[in-house]
């Protein structure tokens, strides 16, 4: 199964605001046409990047797939193209066992920084990144791993953080 749920309410208002109406407003991602490879996130809410400034963009989105696959989340190519805001880490890799940690339960966000001049703005509901899905596969020889995520973002590597 390959689906993108909201987070919980409870996590919502931890992580972005107590909001009930707010909440039940927010879309989740979808492909704007029959051949996009990249299901779009849209905004919560307006936001605004300075020049030279980072903002951590919550989706209020997790996702859930197949243990062989790997979400990829992408800053929209006109947004790059047209305003030079990027995504601070390029790519973000999503993967399987993110879904419904006991972190943040999967919530995925989006680091943006403006290394335009000018100010970018975000209108609620508008599009500024897509998840692309894909498959990904091991090496023949790889020893049993026994870790297992606990935790959200940098839970693999205590140094990240």
């Amino acid at each position: 199964m390959r689906k993108f749920e909201k987070i919980s309410f409870e996590q919502f208002a931890k992580d972005i605001k107590n909001d009930k109406k707010l909440y039940d407003e927010y879309k989740k991602p979808i492909r704007k046409t029959k051949l996009s490879a990249g299901y779009d996130f849209m905004a919560i809410e307006d936001i605004t990047i300075n020049p030279g400034e980072i903002v951590k963009i919550p989706t209020g989105i997790k996702a859930v797939f197949p243990e062989d696959e790997t979400l990829l989340l992408f800053v929209r190519g006109s947004v790059g193209y047209h305003w030079n805001v990027r995504m601070c880490n390029q790519v973000a890799i999503v993967d399987s066992d993110f879904y419904n940690n006991v972190g943040n339960e999967g919530h995925m966000w989006f680091a943006l920084q403006n290394e335009g001049d000018k100010t970018f703005i975000i209108k609620k509901g508008e599009s500024f990144g897509q998840g692309i899905f894909i498959k990904y596969f091991v090496v023949d020889d790889e020893e049993d791993i026994e870790n297992v995520r606990i935790g959200g973002f940098g839970s693999t590597n205590e140094r990240d953080g």
